[in-house]
C-alpha cells in the first residue's frame, strides 16, 4: 500500500471523517496508482507516494502528531 504525502513536511492525504480522530490516511494499492492520483491534481512539485513501510509509518504518524498506533487507513476509491 502506498500513501501520498507534502514533500514539504510528510503530513500524508487524509479523509476527513466526523468523529474520527486523526483522519483517516488515504492509501493506494500500487504506486502507479498512487503517481496517477497525484498527476491528475497537478500535483507533482508538492506531494509524493510512500511505500506503508514500518519506518515510513513511524514519519507519517510524527508528521500527524499521533501515535503510530491510532492511525487509520482508507483505500481510495473508497
Amino acid at each position: 500500500m502506498y500513501a501520498i504525502v507534502y514533500k514539504s513536511d510528510g503530513f500524508p492525504v487524509c479523509q476527513q471523517v466526523a468523529g474520527v480522530s486523526p483522519d483517516p490516511v488515504v492509501t493506494w494499492n500500487t504506486e502507479a496508482a498512487a503517481k496517477a492520483f497525484i498527476s491528475s491534481k497537478g500535483s507533482d512539485a508538492d506531494l509524493q507516494p510512500v511505500s506503508l513501510t514500518d519506518e515510513a509509518m513511524d514519519k507519517t504518524a510524527q508528521a500527524m502528531g499521533c501515535p503510530v498506533e491510532s492511525m487509520m487507513f482508507e483505500p481510495y476509491p473508497s
